[in-house]
């Protein structure tokens, strides 16, 4: 309805009762069962001008979705075939199958499509191994590490053999990550000098640091960087929603001195790879090597007030709405 001025607020969203759609030859209609909120919605929010690509105002907001087919005028999918992709936030909608990919039930329970076993993922299976190059005895930060993608860098840092260290913003949230997921040690930044924290943790510095969140946080990693390190961007959260930009960090002369390297991805660019990753996650799910929480709000009306909640760091896990019944 209107881009969010700094963090979004529920008048920026409009909920619309349309006719459901219907497909034409060559398409798909799918109801919409689970909806993914991720904080890269946040620029898609913005402005073209700025940030591309951008959802227009009066557009359905994007976002990956995992429904059932409920309607098909192509041969290339059938009636009750469970599938995912970015249907955005609405109960229907009409595909002509190019976004889509079939989801195997076998793998895991619907919503892991879109988490653990989806884009978060995948963000976190490349993002780490491939970008990151771990090796045994590493040590590693993650940053939101309680959030859908942290939760999975840190567990398939743990089965790599690295010394894994989070950061989180509550002590449920630190709990959560040392003792159910098995990090080494778990830094409530809103409570401790991060920087102080981190040389404690890490007395040979940061070999590896996957980056969620920027801002502060980053900045004392930076100042903690063990020789050679990798540092895998993958989120700004704590920059999304500021007005103006915060002054971007003064130590990256610390890349210099340490050798270090510092690398932003897109997991779209692993997309022939995913099946690969997606498969392994899976295995080690099922062995008990891996665990994952999602945090779950019924009704595709709630979205809006979610996604806010998320950009506070309300959620616990990876954010989910359940739009119907499977």
């Amino acid at each position: 309805r209107s881009r969010p001025d700094g963090y979004p607020k529920l008048s920026d969203f409009e909920l619309v009762e349309e006719q459901i759609p219907q497909p034409r030859e060559g398409e798909v209609l799918i109801q919409s069962l689970w909806l993914s909120l991720d904080p890269y919605m946040r620029g898609r929010m913005r402005d073209a001008a700025s940030y591309a690509p951008s959802v227009q105002l009066g557009e359905v907001m994007v976002g990956g979705a995992v429904g059932r087919i409920t309607e098909s005028r192509t041969p290339a999918y059938s009636i009750g075939e469970i599938v995912e992709g970015r249907l955005g936030w609405q109960e229907y909608a009409v595909s002509d199958g190019r976004d889509l990919r079939r989801v195997d039930p076998a793998l895991g329970p619907l919503p892991t499509s879109l988490g653990i076993l989806g884009m978060p993922g995948m963000t976190a299976y490349f993002g780490f191994l491939d970008v990151c190059n771990p090796t045994p005895g590493d040590t590693v930060v993650v940053s939101a590490a309680s959030g859908a993608v942290g939760q999975v860098v840190g567990q398939i840092a743990k089965i790599m053999g690295c010394y894994v260290v989070g950061t989180a913003g509550s002590q449920e949230k630190i709990d959560y990550i040392v003792n159910e997921l098995g990090f080494d040690v778990g830094i409530n930044y809103k409570t401790e000098n991060v920087a102080e924290a981190l040389a404690s943790a890490c007395p040979l510095g940061i070999d590896i640091y996957f980056d969620n969140v920027g801002g502060p946080v980053s900045d004392a990693v930076l100042e903690n960087l063990a020789d050679f390190a990798r540092i895998s961007v993958c989120g700004q959260i704590s920059q999304y929603n500021l007005a103006e930009p915060e002054m971007g960090p003064r130590n990256t002369r610390n890349l210099t001195t340490h050798q270090a390297r510092m690398e932003g991805f897109l997991v779209f660019q692993f997309a022939s790879r995913h099946e690969e990753g997606r498969q392994r996650i899976a295995r080690w799910i099922k062995e008990g090597k891996m665990k994952y929480k999602e945090d779950v709000v019924e009704g595709i009306e709630n979205a809006p007030a979610a996604f806010i909640g998320m950009m506070n760091g309300e959620n616990f896990g990876k954010l989910l709405i359940k739009v119907s019944d499977e």
